[in-house]
């Protein structure tokens, strides 16, 4: 499994606190969200909310990116891209990267 953090931002007009259209879209995804992160094995660590930025974080566990990037291609989860970004980085336990570098030469 790899740890990805996924960061969607989104513009003050287009947050779903204060709009009426995206708030509905979020909802659906929201409604649907545990059964798709369970349909390609992804599980949601943590997800975190800026209000006042307008951003989301989310910690998420995959099997591969593959299987993320099928998690990010359901209908439900594509319709917010019409309002955030989303950028996803793959992250490294602090953990293991500290016996990396008790390996390294």
């Amino acid at each position: 499994m790899a740890i990805f953090l996924a960061m969607g931002t989104h513009s003050p007009e287009n947050c779903p606190m204060f709009n009426e259209k995206t708030r509905k879209v979020y909802m659906e995804y929201v409604s649907k969200r545990d059964g798709l992160l369970k349909k390609h094995g992804v599980k949601m660590l943590g997800n975190w909310i800026v209000l006042g930025e307008h951003l989301n974080v989310f910690v998420l566990d995959a099997p591969s990116s593959e299987d993320l990037e099928k998690f990010f291609m359901e209908p439900e989860f594509m319709a917010i891209n019409a309002f955030d970004n989303i950028e996803v980085k793959m992250a490294l336990n602090a953990e293991e990267v500290i016996k990396m570098l008790r390996q390294a030469k």
